[in-house]
């Protein structure tokens, strides 16, 4: 193998990944957040989990990227694993669209697609056209990296050890599925495999029944990344990456054994090999879908088995809120606070997560207080919906002002969980960059934390109750944060001074307890509400 193969090999495969990327990237911006909606909102059964997680993957061009997404949405509690499951096999299903699209050979169009592209995405005033542009860039790139993968890839035909080599896979399917798990696990993308064997195969180097046990490992090895993205989530989003993993393997014993009535039943679809390779794909992932969509509990009941444990779930949605309870403005009034106090609960909860995420280098923690403030945030938008109907209503005067605290309330409170959600992310920053942190220093956060909670818990339980000592004992204790963060300061700079703190940690330390102090602000507020203070 010379040097001219070899790079033509590499530099063919990395613009054909990248085409790729870039293809799925550009269709993805076009599209916008609307993906994520819609794939997070129709997936209420497994059935419509299929044609959507089809549609999304067909969209980015990527069966792990789905995945990632749906392990995320499982991670967040946004989604079942029942639901989880049937996206993921449309995953699978989705993924076959590139091969389709290769096996058109639009080698031809390459540049012109490419130049085009470029051309757009340059020029083009709007957004969304330029996404356009950005993707007809990453067709054109995918259509030259595989032009040049394969004519680099020709010459192996007549290599003694490569012909050697497809003639064991071919003999050995087992040796190929391998083959297909390990070079897909490295490269991280299931359709370069297979574009790889399209390539091979459009040279004559490899031949269907040596390429097909390689298509079947390649599903397997493209669960690395879900299983990988699943690393430090909830045991539920573990599950998930498993139910990838489960469905795959069983999809790959079930062709093996039926391989020599696959082999000559895909001949029949095409004469063209690389066109074969396509349908093998398309029909190996709509088959393995179509025999196990309607055993998913079973899917489910067995990764449970695998992956035993159970999450500390976070309920989503209002708890109290009944729009029937609006005809009775005092009732629904009641149900309001009882609503606001919960939201303010959990926010206190996001603040414990991120100060310990951040405190301990604990990603898990940081991952459960941005789910909880993503929790915050639908408490509040839902809450003052419902108080703006119920503002509508006839209140008496002290209805009205007890109204307008809890729309107060429901802002401090919103206040509190995005500090908390700067604090997880000052946590994931300091792991990144590894800062060190004194034993000094970690030991003031700790007491200045303490105080913000003791104060918050003061507010909270004031406003829960109605008891104006407690409201002015948190306004007190929101004094004493104050003088905290000022000293902490001082003794900051005078450990920077002797040289005592390194720079990067400084600047995440005075970040830290300016968002504590916040933190103590918005208590404050809340107590002063209280109190009928302006």
């Amino acid at each position: 193998m010379d040097r001219a193969m070899v790079f033509g090999i590499i530099g063919g495969l990395g613009l054909f990944i990248f085409g790729m990327r870039i293809m799925g990237e550009g269709l993805q911006r076009a599209a916008g957040d609307r993906m994520r909606k819609i794939l997070e909102a129709l997936t209420t059964n497994p059935f419509m989990g299929v044609i959507m997680g089809t549609f999304v993957t067909a969209l980015v061009q990527s069966s792990s990227a789905t995945t990632v997404m749906v392990v995320g949405f499982v991670n967040a509690g946004l989604m079942s694993l029942h639901q989880a499951a049937g996206v993921i096999m449309g995953a699978n299903i989705g993924t076959t669209f590139t091969a389709q699209l290769i096996a058109f050979k639009l080698t031809d169009y390459a540049l012109p697609s490419l130049g085009t592209g470029v051309g757009i995405y340059l020029f083009a005033k709007r957004k969304s056209t330029k996404n356009l542009g950005y993707a007809l860039a990453g067709f054109g790139m995918l259509f030259l990296g595989m032009g040049i993968m394969t004519s680099a890839l020709k010459p192996l035909g007549s290599m003694p050890a490569f012909t050697h080599l497809t003639a064991e896979l071919a003999t050995h399917p087992i040796l190929g599925v391998l083959v297909g798990v390990a070079f897909t696990s490295l490269i991280q993308s299931s359709s370069a495999t297979i574009g790889i064997l399209q390539g091979l195969a459009a040279g004559g180097v490899v031949s269907l029944n040596a390429a097909l046990p390689v298509l079947f490992g390649d599903n397997i090895g493209t669960c690395v990344t879900a299983l990988l993205a699943s690393i430090g989530a909830s045991v539920t989003a573990r599950r998930a990456a498993g139910i990838h993993l489960l469905f795959n393997l069983i999809g790959t014993m079930i062709f093996l054994i039926l391989l020599p009535i696959v082999a000559p039943l895909v001949r029949l679809t095409s004469a063209d090999p690389v066109r074969q390779i396509a349908n093998a794909h398309t029909l190996f992932n709509v088959s393995n879908t179509l025999f196990q969509l309607p055993f998913i509990a079973l899917l489910v009941a067995a990764v449970t088995k695998l992956v035993p444990g159970s999450d500390p779930m976070v309920e989503r949605g209002v708890k109290y809120l009944d729009k029937r309870l609006l005809e009775t403005p005092t009732i629904a009034l009641a149900q309001v606070e009882k609503e606001v106090l919960r939201m303010g609960l959990l926010a206190k909860e996001t603040l414990h997560d991120a100060f310990t995420g951040f405190l301990r280098c604990d990603d898990r923690a940081i991952a459960s207080a941005y789910a909880k403030e993503e929790v915050v945030n639908e408490l509040e938008r839902e809450t003052v919906i419902y108080l703006v109907s119920l503002s509508q209503k006839p209140l008496s005067e002290k209805e009205s002002a007890r109204l307008n605290l809890i729309y107060n309330v429901i802002n401090d409170a919103e206040r509190v969980g995005d500090h908390a959600e700067n604090i997880a992310e000052l946590g994931e920053y300091r792991m990144e960059h590894n800062l060190p942190f004194s034993p000094e220093a970690t030991a003031g956060l700790t007491r200045m934390y303490t105080k913000v909670t003791e104060t918050l818990n003061s507010a909270l339980e004031a406003f829960r109750t109605g008891n104006q000592t407690l409201a002015e004992q948190a306004i007190r204790e929101e004094d004493i944060i104050d003088a905290m963060e000022k000293e902490m300061r001082r003794a900051h700079i005078r450990r920077l001074n002797e040289g005592r703190c390194f720079p990067g940690s400084g600047v995440v330390f005075l970040d830290v307890i300016s968002n504590l102090e916040r933190i103590g602000d918005h208590a404050s507020s809340i107590a002063h509400g209280v109190l009928g203070d302006t």
